[in-house]
């Protein structure tokens, strides 16, 4: 089949992860058992997300590339690594190997350390000479990080840089410009002001995990002079779980939202029985304080995006007052799906991923109750149910697990929840309507589709990795395959923006299609041009609102300019993408083949006269 890389491109895995690699987890325990929690975690296991990882290691890497490979692999990714000879990580970058070349990462990882730096300021050295050192060592990462990009055209994750164990000058070394931690505070700010002009660059910051690591410890000085390696033996699984958050957020393994339990979880004392005005929550009492400032953490949170959403046994009023607590953080505005009942956490977490449209493993339920936490495990298997402590670690705990890793944050981020809320509005409104169509035309919807846009190159690329229901081929593109895609003049792309009288659902369908000529003048004239679809996804929060026929009118319209006169469809069934199974059929499409495995393959003959599809929604 033209265009295809293996059958299916991708595969997806559909299973739980092992509950000893969720934070907080016993390190002595992952190092001892890896072997058997790997087979574990492969036994009857096929549908991984497969991904390539080259490790260019300034230090030994080999037991980091252990422990990496058990958190991506509870995470759904089942990595390949390619593995730089000791200290070689500069020569690989920048004049690489066949067998690098041959191995076409989809990542690049740098692991460098302070024990990296070659040159460090002396006392007698100028402010112009250390100046000088400063930009010789970050030019010598910048060209690395160039070279990487334009021959691989993949994201690239470097390390920042730890500080150093000892410190020359005491408390000085932070503030005078010879010292070694001033220094590495300048580099590491070098290294930001690169990724934030760099889309596809990312740090994995050792700084702050070797801090709350402990660099005594961290930096044990017996690993490095022994292995070579720069941190302590005991510390690799934290740093690979920390690696392992960017990895899986790259490649759109992030969590969606939140599900909240409110008694002794959003603040102290059961509602119902205390009642509201006897609460534990705000500046009066040492606990008061640590629940309001949880929940100032979760504001925080739904600033950037994560969904917020209750399931609490209780009386809804009895609920509502709490949330209405003057003192608390959080009010009922804040959340988009409030679940108070007698009924079971477990039916409600599958009633609140039904409204929402996201799928079990989207969500991440917070509950004080180990017993509540164990039946939503049991009976709602996918959701992330952490361990969270006592109410002094519930930050630490969620923050640490990284279910809400930020790699770019982006408007349509920020707007999540606003979205979610006024997709609840439109469900709402449709119940007042007899006529599905009466109602379609009530919402007043405005499309935009064209070709992809420098401006939404980081949301069509976040968008590709997160969509799963909506996904024909489950096919994954790192932004910098997007960019790439986008500027080749062998693709079609389109994205496609909808707003309606609820609000704006910003960029929600995007389809890549390869060109592919067709061999020989005759065949030319006969038959012109056929397309391939290797990408049609959607959100599924305006599904069945005209929007997949506005973005097929549109199609066909870029077909015949380019002088296409066929089309080609794929369908790569998983657990998650059932929904799509008979779409080409829908469009108007004919199968020409299916195998043993439910794959299939569509044709469209493009008509002379194409009648458009869509109804309801004025495109611009």
């Amino acid at each position: 089949m033209a265009g295809k890389r293996g059958w299916p491109w991708v595969l997806e895995r559909e299973c739980g992860g092992v509950k000893e690699l969720e934070y907080p987890f016993d390190s002595d325990y992952i190092l001892k058992y890896a072997r058997k929690i790997r087979r574990r975690l492969l036994e009857g296991n096929e549908g991984f997300l497969r991904k390539r990882i080259a490790v260019l290691g300034g230090s030994t890497t080999h037991d980091i590339i252990r422990m990496l490979e058990l958190f991506l692999l509870n995470q759904g990714i089942l990595p390949e690594f390619y593995e730089s000879e000791y200290g070689q990580y500069f020569q690989d970058a920048m004049f690489g190997n066949d067998k690098l070349a041959s191995f076409a990462p989809d990542i690049v990882f740098i692991h460098t350390c302070s024990r990296n730096v070659a040159v460090w300021p002396g006392p007698g050295d100028g402010r112009d000479a250390v100046d000088a050192l400063l930009e010789g060592q970050y030019g010598q990462f910048v060209s690395m990080w160039d070279k990487l990009s334009d021959t691989y055209h993949c994201p690239v994750i470097q390390n920042n840089f730890e500080y150093p164990s000892y410190r020359l000058l005491g408390n000085q070394d932070a503030s005078d410009f010879h010292g070694r931690i001033r220094f590495l505070t300048r580099l590491n700010e070098r290294f930001y002001q690169y990724a934030e002009s760099h889309d596809n660059f990312y740090i994995n910051d050792i700084n702050y995990i070797s801090s709350v690591y402990g660099l005594d410890k961290w930096a044990d000085p017996f690993y490095w002079h022994m292995y070579k390696y720069c941190m302590c033996m005991n510390a690799v699984p934290e740093f690979a779980y920390n690696l392992s958050n960017i990895i899986k957020a790259v490649f759109g393994k992030n969590k969606k939202a939140l599900v909240l339990d409110l008694d002794n979880t959003l603040w102290g004392g059961v509602v119902g029985d205390d009642g509201a005005e006897n609460l534990e929550i705000g500046q009066e009492t040492s606990m008061g304080q640590v629940y309001a400032e949880f929940q100032n953490y979760l504001k925080a949170q739904k600033d950037i995006g994560v969904m917020l959403n209750v399931n609490s046994k209780n009386e809804e009023e009895n609920a509502m007052a709490g949330l209405r607590h003057p003192e608390g953080v959080l009010k009922p505005e804040d959340f988009i799906v409030i679940k108070a009942n007698w009924e079971p956490k477990s039916r409600n977490m599958a009633e609140i991923a039904g409204e929402l449209n996201l799928l079990p493993e989207s969500l991440v339920f917070v509950d004080d109750n180990p017993a509540e936490r164990e039946i939503v495990r049991a009976q709602f298997p996918g959701a992330a149910v952490p361990e969270i402590g006592r109410p002094e670690e519930y930050i630490r705990v969620l923050d640490r697990s990284g279910f809400f890793e930020v790699t770019r944050l982006s408007e349509d981020d920020r707007k999540r929840n606003d979205m979610y809320k006024a997709n609840l509005m439109r469900e709402k409104q449709q119940a007042d309507f007899a006529d599905y169509g009466e109602y379609l035309e009530s919402l007043q919807m405005k499309g935009t589709i064209k070709p992809f846009e420098p401006m939404y190159m980081a949301r069509i690329a976040q968008l590709t990795n997160k969509s799963n229901q909506f996904n024909l081929t489950t096919k994954r593109y790192s932004q910098s395959e997007i960019e790439q895609t986008a500027a080749s003049g062998d693709y079609i792309t389109l994205y496609g923006k909808l707003e309606d009288k609820f609000g704006d659902n910003g960029v929600v369908s995007v389809v890549i299609g390869r060109i592919e000529k067709s061999a020989g003048k005759e065949a030319a004239e006969k038959k012109g041009a056929a397309l391939h679809i290797e990408l049609w996804i959607m959100s599924c929060r305006v599904l069945k609102r005209d929007m997949e026929y506005a973005m097929m009118d549109c199609l066909v319209e870029k077909c015949r300019e380019a002088g296409i006169s066929v089309m080609r469809g794929y369908y790569y069934p998983t657990a998650k993408n059932n929904m799509v199974r008979d779409f080409f059929a829908l469009q108007g499409f004919t199968k020409t083949e299916e195998d043993g495995h439910g794959n299939t393959v569509w044709q469209y003959e493009i008509p002379e006269v194409y009648e458009k599809k869509n109804r309801y929604i004025r495109i611009s």
